[in-house]
């Protein structure tokens, strides 16, 4: 994380001068485990897998993107920390220990934060899920409607690109819609002509109901974020942090940056977060269906 915060401009003075009063991000993945790095941020679980009560991650993919979002960096000494570390999270699992799901849950999982998004204040969803369309088409729809309902509510709704790519036409249908803001994954020449780059692999745009799609992209190869597999050996942790890649990572840069934008400026709306990041984003000199309007740029982004 320290690699990508430098690519794009996230200095910690920068952090510091949005404040310290975090805003409520909401997540619907595979969980979240016990990190000294998400400590306390944790408002509230639900298990819409196996019922259960208590926090956990048995995948390590929401961990990770938990970590993207809003780690303190703690056991890193701030190296490996997220993009908003003052940001709250409200985590739904969705998703079981392979990364799979049914509809069912996500449906379910989007209800419960249109639920209590008041009693949390909850700002912003970040669905780092890509979904084929194998799926009835009644069930999808009805979890589409849900998806424009966040919106509609004022939600920051963030989804995946998916990992579809390089063909035209593979975003994810969550990522599809038009109001939603759509991530793509990029490196911006960071690591050469490396073979396996998440960018290589990015969905596509356009979509059936935007043409313009991704709408931003952020870096998503190899990055380092917090490992739901963390060992505690006596008074010190082993394994605290893990690299993994996909616009999944991709995608809670994006929430974090607009978690920054609400801590400073807290009565924006979606629609002027999401032209914010679009307005300010780095042009790659990419085509628009791998680069939409750019990769994110905190510096940019905060300044006025």
């Amino acid at each position: 994380m320290l690699r990508v915060r430098n690519q794009i401009g996230c200095s910690d003075d920068l952090v510091e001068s949005c404040g310290k009063n975090g805003v409520t991000i909401a997540m619907l993945d595979t969980g979240v485990a016990f990190h000294p790095d998400l400590e306390h941020r944790v408002l509230s679980f639900k298990d819409f897998v196996n019922g259960k009560e208590k926090c956990y991650d048995d995948s390590g993919h929401g961990t990770h993107v938990a970590g993207c979002m809003c780690g303190s960096g703690k056991l890193s000494l701030g190296r490996y920390k997220g993009i908003a570390p003052y940001s709250k999270l409200i985590v739904g699992k969705v998703l079981d220990y392979k990364g799979d799901g049914i509809i069912e849950n996500m449906t379910e999982g989007i209800e419960w934060i249109l639920d209590i998004r008041r009693q949390y204040d909850i700002r912003i969803l970040n669905i780092s899920i890509g979904m084929g369309e194998n799926t009835k088409r009644e069930r999808m729809e009805k979890l589409v409607k849900l998806v424009d309902e966040a919106w509609g509510c004022g939600l920051v709704v963030v989804c995946a690109a998916g990992n579809m790519g390089p063909k035209p036409m593979t975003i994810s249908p969550l990522g599809a819609r038009r109001q939603v803001i759509t991530v793509g994954c990029h490196e911006g020449g960071y690591f050469g002509n490396r073979e396996h780059l998440c960018e290589n692999y990015s969905s596509r745009g356009p979509s059936p109901f935007a043409m313009k799609k991704p709408d931003i992209v952020a870096p998503g190869t190899d990055i380092i974020s917090c490992n739901a597999g963390i060992e505690k050996r006596g008074r010190y942790y082993r394994n605290a942090y893990i690299a993994k890649s996909g616009t999944s990572m991709a995608t809670p840069i994006i929430s974090g940056g607009a978690a920054l934008l609400l801590q400073k400026y807290p009565f924006y709306s979606n629609d002027q977060i999401k032209q914010r990041l679009q307005h300010t984003a780095k042009d790659l000199r990419e085509p628009w269906n791998k680069q939409g309007w750019g990769m994110i740029q905190i510096d940019r982004l905060l300044s006025f």
